[in-house]
């Protein structure tokens, strides 16, 4: 008997990646060539990390989840307005002499993009990687931080 393994979020991908071709296609035909067309990363992951979002008054908070991945197998990069995680998680030596009954762990290329706001200081942005964590931490810009204006009275 053949173990196949179903993987529900490749298959999220995969409408993804759909969804994108159909976008970039109208675009390139109605001569909305400015659309960029499907990363080549993106469309070689096999999986995407899980990642919380916070928000404090000065600065916006990602933290994702890569256990088993090195700092080497990491890459982060940012432009026009898009934040980029993307590497891979290599498979440990498979041993022949072994019988698997269950394979749970997803490996291969990762891939993740958020969209941030304009009202942030790019420059600033800041990652930290620790025992498979990856924390992002992205400054708002002065006129995104909220202000409190006291009222007087009269």
């Amino acid at each position: 008997m053949t173990l196949v393994k179903w993987n529900p979020s490749k298959e999220l991908m995969n409408v993804e990646r759909e969804f994108n071709r159909l976008f970039n296609t109208f675009n390139r035909r109605f001569g909305f060539d400015d659309a960029r067309s499907a990363d080549e990363e993106m469309e070689n992951a096999v999986w995407s990390p899980l990642t919380d979002i916070s928000e404090n008054k000065d600065q916006y908070i990602l933290n994702m989840d890569l256990p088993g991945v090195s700092k080497e197998n990491l890459k982060l990069s940012f432009h026009d307005g898009e934040l980029i995680i993307s590497g891979e998680r290599k498979q440990e030596k498979e041993d022949k002499d072994s019988k698997y009954h269950r394979i749970e762990r997803t490996y291969g290329k990762y891939y993740r993009s958020f969209t941030l706001p304009q009202t942030i200081q790019a420059d600033k942005i800041n990652a930290e990687f620790k025992d498979g964590q990856l924390t992002i931490t992205v400054p708002k810009s002065e006129e995104a931080k909220p202000k409190e204006l006291e009222i007087k009275v009269k």
